[in-house]
């Protein structure tokens, strides 16, 4: 009773929260479609009843009986569940990507639910009917039970009271889901964990009276319901808060490992010695590979978080492709061949290290990896290391990625170096960012203005304790389980972000981000970006003073790389989305055409994508292009040789660069 008391409590607390944000949400302008086909039992946050304490196991009286299986019952629809001694079930919630799925599985459950109470009322009156005729014919049975099988019916009605949740035709719906998308979530919510705690609270407190009533009233009679450490038989373990943090902390290889795909990590150093993490879905005798690239904030969970049907990664894996999955430096982990170096250290680069640094590090590892798998293979392979090469390497990049692979490739053809690539693909690539929303132009003057005051207090943007993040990730958690908390977080993230309709709360709830570790931004990147939107250019970082920048490019003003597409001597495919509203279509287009005057084979698309849909959604209309461009690729060849008519616009530039 006192379970169920608190338990109802609590889920009403959470109830009126949910129903507020649902308010909210019919409130605030043009978001009340965000609700739209949900209805109000699909609004309500369930989770599961109280358990039955184990000491009441075999003697529960009618009364305990009835309330827990009130409060089982009125809680069908719920999707969370722990398994007894606090440990991950083998059948996971939903992630917050996906909600749909969730709300199928309730509707079902509902019309069930209404079945079985009607079910139950016909078949209480069909026994109120019937009673005496069973009493006159189950008395004889009863005593003849009695006397031959008094041994073998508390077993009995302990597995009665407690059936097999493995055969219930909720849990073999589950297990249907769990292999159609095994990249869900494992973590348990602050509501959830604040249940749990409460009930375990309350059993252990109802554990100790009943201890204790019984050694005064009783000493000499054994306590019944405890496990006895000489019975083999197995029992039932007490609820814990056994791994009570809890929170989902999978990796990329956790991912394409349980999905059956073939794995490899590679530890890459770049030449200023940052350890970064290149990750493999290897094809080793494959002449055609993949080089994915994230964005910011983001990290190789990106192109596999969809699953086997949604993800790029698993795509071109599947089409033939070698497949690397590459990661920026930027974790609070700070990985670096200097053990003992300091936060500010670490976080002390640009947009220009990304491009000059970490992949240059990355493709040539791929590079020596490739040459090295395929000359074992084909004993009279002849490759010359700089440059031919047994092998086809396409870009795909999204974002920030997009704008690092393009500073790549320039730097390196005005370095007279093989960039060994053979196509980009761009999905809304930065660089260009002076059309944008309100939002982002207060925060490029706040940058701008307050950059020599917040430079040297602020190194970088992330969440700096275990314990925040572990709450942040559990708060994901959170907004799964109540759509109306989770629709108003959407909503107000889409506001700062100025109108984009990205999954944003789905995002928060990938892994990636987890109490030990999560990708950050540094304060030079983010000054980068607000460098570019203010100058209307896709430029290199301003170091803030001519000699600074001098001394790195040989001339006072930053690399404006806009005029040196003509570097780039290879195909571009270019896409945009027109629901973005981080990198608005207009801005994509301004790529385009500064390729194309430049002479540059380039292509432009668009499609109905927010900014984040190009990664964190299913679609296949988008796998489907960047697969078509994949195939336009031919075989291995020598690569272009620099065109001697452009010209350096700059005579120290090559110098300055390679510093």
């Amino acid at each position: 009773s006192v379970k169920t008391f608190t338990y109802e409590s609590l889920n009403n607390v959470v109830r009126l929260i949910n129903g507020m944000s649902a308010m909210l949400l019919a409130i605030l302008p043009g978001k009340a479609s965000i609700l739209e086909g949900i209805h109000g039992w699909e609004l309500r946050p369930t989770f599961r009843g109280p358990r039955l304490p184990r000491w009441m196991e075999n003697g529960v009286s009618s009364f305990n009986h009835f309330i827990h299986e009130l409060s089982v019952d009125s809680d069908t629809s719920s999707s969370v569940y722990y398994s007894s001694d606090g440990e991950d079930s083998d059948i996971y919630p939903g992630t917050p990507i996906s909600q749909s799925s969730r709300f199928s599985r309730e509707s079902s459950f509902t019309r069930t639910k209404l079945n079985r109470s009607w079910i139950y009322w016909i078949r209480c009156l069909i026994s109120w009917i019937l009673f005496p005729m069973r009493l006159v014919l189950g008395a004889p049975r009863y005593f003849f039970s009695s006397a031959f099988h008094r041994d073998s019916r508390a077993p009995a009605r302990s597995r009665n009271l407690h059936p097999s949740f493995a055969n219930s035709p909720r849990r073999l719906q589950n297990l249907k889901e769990h292999f159609v998308q095994r990249a869900t979530d494992r973590r348990r919510g602050v509501v959830e964990d604040l249940h749990l705690a409460i009930e375990i609270f309350i059993e252990s407190a109802f554990d100790l009276v009943h201890k204790a009533a019984h050694c005064l009233l009783a000493p000499e009679i054994p306590l019944e319901g405890y496990p006895d450490d000489n019975d083999p038989a197995p029992a039932e373990k007490k609820t814990t808060f056994q791994g009570a943090l809890n929170t989902d902390a999978r990796t990329c290889q956790d991912v394409i490992t349980e999905l059956g795909y073939p794995y490899e990590a590679i530890r890459v150093v770049t030449a200023d010695g940052y350890v970064l993490l290149l990750e493999r879905i290897p094809r080793r005798d494959s002449t055609k590979v993949v080089f994915l690239q994230h964005g910011i904030l983001d990290s190789s969970m990106g192109w596999v978080s969809n699953g086997v049907v949604g993800s790029p990664a698993f795509a071109a894996f599947d089409q033939g492709y070698d497949v690397f999955l590459g990661n920026f430096r930027g974790l609070v982990s700070r990985e670096h061949v200097n053990k003992n170096i300091s936060s500010r250290q670490y976080w002390t680069y640009s947009i220009n290290e990304h491009g000059t640094e970490d992949i240059p590090a990355m493709i040539e590892k791929i590079h020596e990896i490739k040459v090295s798998e395929l000359k074992a293979k084909q004993s009279d392979l002849e490759v010359e290391s700089n440059i031919d090469q047994p092998y086809k390497i396409c870009a795909i990049c999204h974002s920030l990625g997009g704008a690092a692979i393009l500073i790549y490739v320039i730097t390196r053809r005005i370095e007279e170096k093989p960039h060994r690539l053979s196509r980009m693909i761009l999905l809304s690539p930065a660089g260009f960012h002076h059309d944008s929303s309100y939002a982002f132009t207060v925060v490029e003057y706040l940058f701008l203005c307050l950059a020599p005051i917040l430079a040297p207090l602020l190194p970088a943007f992330y969440i700096p304790t275990r314990f925040f993040r572990m709450l942040m990730n559990k708060l994901a958690r959170d907004f799964h389980n109540l759509p109306a908390v989770g629709g108003l977080v959407q909503t107000l993230m889409s506001y700062v972000v100025g109108g984009d309709s990205s999954n944003w709360v789905g995002v928060l709830g990938l892994p990636h981000y987890n109490m030990n570790d999560m990708p950050g931004v540094a304060f030079r990147v983010a000054l980068h970006l607000a460098q570019m939107k203010h100058s209307r250019k896709f430029v290199m970082f301003d170091y803030g003073s001519a000699a600074s920048n001098m001394e790195v490019y040989g001339s006072s003003e930053p690399l404006d790389l806009g005029e040196y597409y003509g570097f780039i001597d290879i195909p571009v495919d270019l896409v945009a989305g027109r629901k973005d509203k981080v990198i608005k279509p207009s801005m994509v287009r301004q790529h385009y055409k500064l390729m194309k005057d430049a002479g540059v084979d380039v292509s432009y698309s668009e499609f109905e994508y927010a900014h984040l849909d190009f990664t964190f959604s299913h679609r296949e209309e988008l796998l489907s292009y960047v697969m078509s461009r994949l195939l336009l690729v031919g075989s291995p060849s020598k690569q272009m040789s620099r065109p001697k008519s452009l010209k350096l616009k700059r005579k120290d530039l090559h110098a300055g660069i390679s510093k």
